[in-house]
């Protein structure tokens, strides 16, 4: 049977001395002037029917999935200096399509349909 003593001398346990550094600052981001509104827009659409729509100043846009209507009145604003009075959003589902045999998938679109005062106007072209 083993005795195991236990030592007379308890040891002081010292901490490690450490310098205290200020944390560094986060890089600023290079931001343009329109911040994050700059993808919400993907492409203006440029068809037959939107430029019957465009003499009622209606403007039709391509616009990314994930954004809402108040995020596409703040894009258009910043980008062509017009406040829109309402913003349209229509989403067009993905389509199964079937091309040489073989079963696809054609991507929807997420369109935007937006209405300016009767004197504002954009010019797409």
């Amino acid at each position: 049977m083993a005795i195991f003593r236990k030592t007379a001398t308890k040891e002081k346990a010292t901490k490690p001395v450490v310098a205290k550094v200020p944390k560094a600052s986060k890089p600023k981001k290079l931001e343009s002037k329109l911040g994050e509104r700059v993808n919400v827009l993907v492409r203006p659409l440029i068809t037959e029917k939107a430029a019957i729509l465009a003499e009622k100043h209606t403007y039709v846009f391509e616009v990314a999935r994930n954004t809402n209507k108040i995020e596409i009145a703040k894009a258009i604003e910043a980008l062509y200096g017009v406040a829109p009075i309402r913003v349209n959003i229509i989403n067009l589902p993905d389509t199964r399509v079937f091309v040489r045999g073989k079963n696809g998938v054609k991507s929807g679109v997420r369109k935007a349909l937006v209405t300016l005062k009767k004197g504002d106007k954009i010019e797409i072209l």
